[in-house]
């Protein structure tokens, strides 16, 4: 079985610079919702879809499975996204980074691009039935930082989440959907039993569960390019250019960490 895990992020009318590529207007998106249930699609949290995909006791999977993801945590997910997946009784997995948080406090760290989720709405969310998972805590590149700082980044979002809102977490994003065999050791090691790469692919239970792959929906996305994708028709042409800039970037950051590594040891 392949999945479409769909990866959003902002869900507005009016995106400042630095979300506008990845940001889809709300009428898109309820177009998108309303083809996944006129196709009869289900949709499932990445939670749920782990456990039906890998045998670790959820509810055998649906003939159309499909998953919903958003990325980073966004205030517009609780004012333009989660009216509509509520509309459809649609569940969707919210990977939450706990520094950008609102109301974060004296836990706020990194630099948020856009207006955030509080707290409350997290836990508004997730007793909607979405899923609150993790996504680190300040949103770095978890791939190029120490291990020290790594296994930090990835407890605290963790601890702070399960404390605030009062779920267990046990599946995470990876900012920017960089990671690393040393990256995806700690995030077992943190207590997580899934993780959602991007690599603009299907899903399946042929790959690593600590790096599954999920396809980019943005600005551009048209609905012809929507329905292809989650159809399964045509991936990998679809997201070739995408393809193509990764594995070249993947190289040139397991050098650069390289590097890095060599010089902190002279």
């Amino acid at each position: 079985m392949h999945v479409p895990i769909l990866m959003y992020h902002s869900v507005t009318d009016r995106p400042n610079s630095a979300t506008k590529p990845l940001a889809v207007r709300p009428s898109v998106f309820e177009s998108q919702m309303a083809y996944l249930q006129d196709r009869g699609f289900t949709p499932l949290t990445v939670a749920d879809l782990v456990a039906s995909l890998y045998g670790t006791g959820g509810a055998p999977a649906p003939t159309r499975p499909v998953v919903i993801t958003f990325d980073d945590g966004y205030a517009d997910f609780h004012s333009e996204a989660l009216p509509v997946l509520e509309r459809y009784g649609f569940p969707a997995t919210v990977f939450l980074t706990s520094g950008w948080v609102r109301d974060a406090g004296d836990d706020a760290a990194g630099r948020p691009l856009d207006h955030m989720l509080s707290w409350s709405q997290a836990r508004e969310a997730a007793s909607c039935g979405m899923e609150i998972a993790g996504h680190s805590h300040s949103h770095p590149q978890l791939d190029q930082l120490p291990d020290a700082a790594l296994r930090q980044e990835l407890r605290r979002n963790k601890a702070l989440l399960e404390d605030k809102v009062g779920r267990p977490v046990a599946t995470m994003a990876y900012p920017y959907g960089y990671s690393s065999a040393r990256v995806r050791r700690e995030v077992r090691r943190a207590g997580y039993w899934a993780a959602c790469a991007v690599a603009n692919a299907l899903a399946s239970d042929a790959d690593d569960v600590l790096a599954l792959p999920r396809l980019t929906v943005g600005r551009s996305t048209s609905m012809s390019r929507f329905r292809r994708a989650v159809e399964g028709r045509g991936v990998p042409m679809i997201y070739l250019k995408e393809h193509v800039l990764t594995k070249g970037y993947a190289i040139v950051r397991r050098t650069r960490y390289g590097l890095r590594t060599m010089v902190g040891r002279e």
